[in-house]
């Protein structure tokens, strides 16, 4: 099937099936990023891997970083949808759900290990800084409004102690966005041997801080990351 016909085929496709072939590029290039690291991954590579056309490609992608934001947002995606249960365990206090939360997102990123590390250095690179910025716009889409819930939860309870669950949730988000990027650049810079294991402990147990802080919690509500953990990334 030729380059045009292929495109102007997925232009009549009905959504499910126009998803479904979209999501088929993604399951190549994520495959192939953590094989091969972005870097080497390349949009011919992912064409020759499902004998497509660059018309169907470009018809889905504008380019190689979309690649890249469709893989990443597929990962939120994945882990908010795996996570989002504990949200809303009656059984569990508003603590208890953000600590379930937070170390079920640390065992999710171990199980994708290779496919972060093969990522993390292209992610924070300077020409991906609209992509980075679409997730962060993504990553509020998706946690905003079950964020929100539980901190009203917790401030229903007397552990949390803020004027608004909505505006706390969003900054909430941010500082977690922000913690997320701190790590990975403290990944890089631990490969390069530019940091010690100890600043990068150190730096991470901040946030773990100002998290508590940000919900107005008791002190220790928020553990630091078990060091087993650490050394796993940073050691």
């Amino acid at each position: 099937m030729g380059m045009v016909s292929e495109a102007s085929m997925a232009r009549t496709l009905d959504p499910a099936a126009h998803t479904l072939r979209r999501d088929e590029f993604v399951d190549v290039a994520q495959r192939l990023m953590r094989t091969r690291g972005y870097e080497l991954m390349s949009v011919q590579g992912v064409l020759d891997e499902l004998r497509a056309s660059k018309g169907a490609f470009y018809h889905y992608f504008g380019g190689k970083a979309d690649l890249l934001e469709a893989v990443v947002e597929r990962m939120v995606d994945d882990a908010t949808s795996e996570l989002a249960p504990v949200f809303d365990d009656p059984q569990l206090s508003a603590p208890e759900k953000l600590n379930h939360w937070f170390s079920g997102i640390v065992t999710w990123k171990m199980q994708r290990k290779d496919l972060l590390r093969a990522i993390i250095e292209v992610w924070l690179a300077d020409e991906n800084a609209i992509v980075r910025e679409k997730f962060r716009k993504h990553l509020v889409d998706r946690l905003a409004a079950p964020l929100a819930r539980v901190i009203e939860q917790g401030r229903q309870e007397g552990t949390f102690h803020v004027d608004s669950a909505d505006a706390t949730a969003r900054v909430f988000i941010s500082l977690m966005q922000a913690a997320n990027e701190q790590a990975g650049a403290l990944f890089v810079a631990r490969q390069a041997n530019a940091v010690t294991f100890e600043h990068a402990d150190q730096v991470l147990a901040a946030y773990a801080t100002a998290f508590e802080r940000v919900l107005g919690a008791p002190a220790g509500t928020y553990p630091r990351i078990d060091r087993s953990l650490l050394h796993e990334w940073f050691g």
